[in-house]
């Protein structure tokens, strides 16, 4: 999976993309673009590792010297690309600038793209090291590569999104009247590493009025009987994709004007995930489940965007929101979770699908509804 995931001719991709763009040069420092580009999952040090792809040049990864055998055990060593080490007392900054000096022949100013999570200090490093080159975000390149994913990235998605689903069949177990949401918190982390993460990225437990908070931080609050619970979690896997799915559950029976307005979130998420297909914009999916809430009386209670993309990042393109309107692609994958959050409890149903040729493809298939606990 891993050279599929990281293939070879992603750098090369990587490069054409730079050109195309205008720019001289790419600097990406440890972050989701470098492991996207090489597979080197990178620590982020104060000691400077980054991958130069000069326009018209080689590419070359220079690293900290104590991390060079990170760097050769990573996919980074399998890519034909050079690893140039440097010692505590080099400037690292200087010796990445002698090489995009020598790589550019031509005697205009330089344009380079630093990669939009690099540290303000680096940046600032490399505008000293290069002080004749204009600076501008990577972002713009790199969104273009990765907002389409492969069929490997796809399988990966699948594969986390199979890993939280039994991470939610697990819960119920966990939720008991006189627990604490801290204390389903901590169980669900564990099992978000038992199932196969590499990391818990979030998790939120929201009981009664504290599941109208959509980013609701679990509290020492006593979930109590009858009261709705909404679960939203996420882990990243060892491929470096992530999962996140939100789904509801309640602890005994669930109060009517909740089951009411959840019956019209649960028709308004269906509704937006049956929207997806090529051709369609993003601003379409989010109306249609928006104005089925809305009609429903509560579009008050609806006060995020639909959703958001996904894949070495929680949070990237594209995103589910009114004026994207940039048309859905095979490939592209993210999140379709609206929320009714209507003061004395709410609930959010979410599930991760990536736009196929056709349609859609969901990656999580656990139960949508409200799951009774007692």
């Amino acid at each position: 999976m891993t050279t599929e995931l990281y293939p070879r001719e992603r750098v090369a991709r990587v490069r054409e993309a730079a050109e195309k763009a205008g720019l001289d040069a790419l600097l990406l420092t440890p972050g989701p673009d470098l492991r996207y580009v090489t597979g080197y999952d990178a620590r982020a040090l104060e000691r400077l590792t980054c991958l130069a792809v000069p326009a018209g040049g080689e590419p070359f990864l220079v690293v900290p010297r104590l991390e060079l055998p990170a760097a050769q055990e990573s996919p980074a060593g399998a890519l034909g690309v050079e690893l140039v080490p440097w010692d505590e007392t080099d400037d690292p900054y200087a010796l990445v600038a002698a090489r995009l000096t020598q790589a550019k022949a031509r005697g205009e100013r330089a344009r380079v793209a630093v990669a939009d999570r690099m540290w303000a200090a680096m940046a600032l490093r490399f505008r000293a090291a290069l002080p004749g080159a204009e600076q501008v975000a990577a972002g713009a390149v790199m969104r273009e590569l990765r907002i389409r994913k492969s069929p490997a990235e796809v399988a990966a998605l699948r594969e986390a999104g199979a890993a939280i689903d039994r991470v939610h069949r697990r819960v119920p177990g966990f939720l008991k009247p006189g627990r604490t949401e801290k204390e389903v918190a901590r169980d669900i982390a564990d099992a978000i590493l038992d199932e196969g993460h590499v990391s818990v990225d979030f998790v939120i437990v929201g009981s009664g009025p504290n599941g109208a908070n959509p980013h609701a931080e679990p509290t020492d609050r006593t979930i109590r009987p009858g009261e709705p619970v909404v679960v939203d979690i996420g882990g990243t896997m060892p491929s470096g994709y992530c999962s996140d799915s939100t789904r509801n559950y309640c602890v005994g029976t669930p109060p009517a004007d909740y089951t009411a307005y959840y019956e019209v979130l649960r028709e308004a998420q269906e509704a937006s995930c049956q929207a997806v297909r090529p051709g369609v914009t993003p601003e379409a999916v989010d109306a249609a489940a928006r104005d089925l809430i809305a009609a429903a009386g509560h579009g008050e209670h609806f006060f995020h965007r639909t959703g958001h993309g996904i894949g070495l990042e929680t949070h990237e393109d594209p995103y589910i929101v009114a004026g994207n309107t940039e048309p859905l692609e095979p490939g592209m994958a993210f999140s379709v979770e609206p929320g009714i959050y209507a003061g004395p409890h709410g609930a959010r149903i979410e599930d991760i699908v990536v736009c196929t040729d056709n349609g859609f493809e969901r990656m999580n298939a656990t139960e949508r509804g409200v799951v009774i606990v007692g």
